[in-house]
C-alpha cells in the first residue's frame, strides 16, 4: 500500500473535513516512513509562564496520527482517537514552533497506532512523546 496523498492533497482533504486545523497546523514532509508535522505556536497555545500548553501538545500529536492513517487509507474521515499515552520529557522553547515526527507502527483493518516526538524547532531535545491508536471504521 503506497501514500493516498501527496502533501498538498493531504493539506487541501483535511482542509476541507477538519477546517479548524488549517491555522495551527502545517505538514512539512511526508513519506511512506512517517510525517513531519508543525504546531504554528501562537499566544493561544501559550499557558502561563510562556510555555506551550499540555492541550495544545496533544493536539500536534493527534492530528500527527490522524494525518498519517489518511495518508494511507485516502478518504477514511471517520477515523477516530480510542487511546492516547503522551509524556512530557522537557518544557518547549520559548517562541519556537513545535515539530512533530510521526510514524506509524500499525495499520490494521480496524486499529491503527502510531508514535511521535515532538521537538521544539531547532533543538534535537525530545519535548513529547506519544503513542496513539486510532479506531478504523469498517467497510461498508
Amino acid at each position: 500500500m503506497g501514500l493516498a496523498f501527496d502533501v498538498a492533497g493531504l493539506e487541501a482533504y483535511m482542509g476541507e473535513i477538519f477546517p479548524q486545523v488549517a491555522d495551527d497546523f502545517a505538514i512539512d514532509a511526508l513519506s511512506m516512513e512517517g510525517i513531519t508535522m508543525r504546531l504554528k505556536v501562537a499566544e493561544r497555545h501559550l499557558r502561563p509562564g510562556g510555555t506551550v500548553s499540555g492541550p495544545s501538545m496533544f493536539a500536534l500529536a493527534d492530528v500527527t496520527v490522524y494525518a498519517l492513517v489518511l495518508s494511507r487509507l485516502g478518504t477514511k474521515a471517520l477515523a477516530v482517537t480510542t487511546n492516547c499515552s503522551l509524556d512530557f520529557m522537557r518544557k518547549p522553547e520559548s517562541g519556537r514552533d513545535i515539530i512533530a515526527k510521526g510514524q506509524l507502527l500499525k495499520l490494521g483493518r480496524s486499529l491503527a497506532v502510531g508514535d511521535v516526538h515532538m521537538f521544539s524547532q531547532g533543538s534535537d531535545k525530545l519535548v513529547a512523546r506519544s503513542t496513539m491508536t486510532y479506531s478504523i471504521p469498517p467497510e461498508r
